[in-house]
């Protein structure tokens, strides 16, 4: 007997089923179909493993998952199949920890009506893709996600349920419950805030039914900012937010714990903020203006270390509105609905009667540059795409997208997966379970063809999408909602 197989056998024979990640035996017939790997006991054979770490990759490893855990890591070595194992011969492929969504929203943004002059009809609206954006999210890859702002938070706390229950497939989830928001939304399905009293009942109301995080949007003041904070604080939940009334510096002070779109929102050097207004350009003018090494951006960066502050880095959503970046790969294409891919398609050419009024490639760059800044000055970057239907982003291959211009930002690749891997769950409060690859830690991982540490674009190519250590077919998931991201 290889210590291979003595190793699974040992921990199948010390440690109850129950102890461990979700069992196929567990799983309706409608996730089960899905399921490319039904044993307890799995061994990636050959593999190269990136860690999630920031490691250098390891060549030629044997991963062994048993009844969900990650059971070893070891040179690689051939084997015989022991009863309830299964054994994978990857060589030539890569395992690395699942991804960590720490903006993927289970809604896409409409534009109604929306034709080739960019006109369209009014409200803007938010519907759900309660259906389609967990396939998409699971196949490509993410394995925990955040919603990070919802529009319908019954729905998602109730697919959240339906998920732990086996009864569908999609990643472990953290509910961000409804935006906290003031007046002026662009959303019609977002309430408005009256007032600080009103939002810490919003944060109470939504914690007791079960949503673990919070999220400030653009329109909210300061007061009522402090006491959404202090609500979930109260809890111990985090609250992240998109801003605009309130600057960064602001924030920081109240007590947030993440914000999010990198350094795009920031609105402390606009010349017409006003307190608790959101300014006309919304974060633009700041930006242009910061200078990564000027006393600007050192003081700020200070602030956000001194007081434990993550930013999101939400690099695609951004990319979507640059002139001549690439356009959107085929399968996040035909995973749009019809109408969904013609939005898309009109916003990539933007009409001569609408000009644009800022450098979007300059403003990008910044921002790059002001991310890698954070980072390299120790702060936590966490990562997500912000996917937003019409504007080119599209959940889960947005996940995969804003790895790679992570590297584009200066990062290396080992480095932009640990921040889409690890970082998420140090923030999660989670890293002891999840966002690496080490014995004992859950088994949340991805097995992709080629070598993303050399060639960052080889982690679209994802073959297998391991969720406590059951094996998920990845082409699968993506077939079965072909054609629908943007409907439902």
């Amino acid at each position: 007997m290889s210590r291979i197989t003595f190793a699974v056998l040992f921990v199948s024979s010390l440690v109850p089923r129950a102890v461990f990640g979700q069992q196929t035996n567990s799983l309706s017939p409608m996730v089960v179909k899905y399921v490319r790997v039904k044993t307890s006991n799995v061994v990636l054979e050959h593999v190269r493993v990136i860690d999630g770490t920031g490691a250098p990759a390891i060549e030629d490893q044997n991963v062994i998952i048993g009844r969900g855990k990650i059971v070893a890591v070891q040179a690689g070595a051939d084997m015989t199949p022991a009863e309830d194992t299964t054994v994978l011969n990857f060589r030539g492929y890569t395992v690395l920890p699942g991804l960590i969504g720490m903006h993927d929203h289970l809604f896409y943004i409409a534009s109604p009506d929306f034709d080739a002059s960019w006109n369209y009809e009014q409200p803007l609206l938010a519907p759900q893709m309660t259906f389609s954006a967990p396939r998409l999210y699971l196949a490509n890859g993410v394995t925990t996600m955040r919603t990070t702002g919802s529009v319908e938070p019954y729905a998602d706390l109730n697919l959240k349920r339906a998920i732990d229950a086996g009864m569908l497939p999609g990643p472990h989830i953290d509910v961000t419950g409804p935006y906290l928001e003031g007046p002026g939304s662009y959303f019609v399905q977002m309430t408005e805030l009256t007032g600080p009293d009103d939002a810490r009942r919003m944060v109470e109301y939504w914690a007791d039914r079960g949503a673990t995080s919070f999220k400030a949007y653009m329109n909210i003041t300061r007061a009522e900012l402090k006491a959404a904070i202090d609500a979930a604080h109260s809890r111990g939940l985090k609250i992240t937010g998109h801003l605009c009334s309130v600057t960064y510096p602001e924030a920081v002070e109240l007590g947030i714990d993440d914000l999010e779109h990198g350094f795009f929102v920031n609105t402390q050097l606009d010349p017409d903020k006003k307190p608790d207004k959101c300014s006309s350009s919304e974060g633009e003018y700041t930006l242009q203006h910061m200078d990564p090494h000027g006393p600007e951006a050192k003081a700020l960066i200070a602030l956000l270390l001194k007081h434990h502050v993550a930013v999101t880095s939400t690099l695609p959503v951004f990319e979507s509105y640059v002139p001549g970046r690439p356009q959107l790969r085929q399968a996040a294409l035909d995973a749009m609905s019809a109408g969904a891919r013609e939005a898309y398609l009109y916003r990539r050419v933007r009409p001569a009667t609408k000009p644009s009024t800022t450098n979007g490639a300059a403003l990008f760059k910044r921002d790059m540059e002001l991310e890698y800044a954070f980072a390299a000055a120790g702060g936590l970057l966490l990562a997500g795409p912000d996917p937003t239907g019409d504007g080119g982003v599209v959940a889960g291959y947005g996940d995969q997208r804003e790895v790679e211009l992570l590297v584009e930002a200066g990062f290396s690749s080992v480095e932009a997966i640990k921040i889409a891997t690890l970082n998420g769950a140090k923030y999660l409060g989670q890293d002891g379970q999840i966002g690496s690859i080490a014995t004992g830690k859950n088994a949340d991982l991805i097995v992709v063809k080629g070598n993303p540490a050399a060639r960052i674009a080889d982690i679209e190519n994802v073959e297998i999408v391991f969720k406590d250590g059951v094996g998920y077919d990845s082409q699968k998931l993506i077939d079965s909602v072909k054609g629908r991201y943007g409907q439902y």
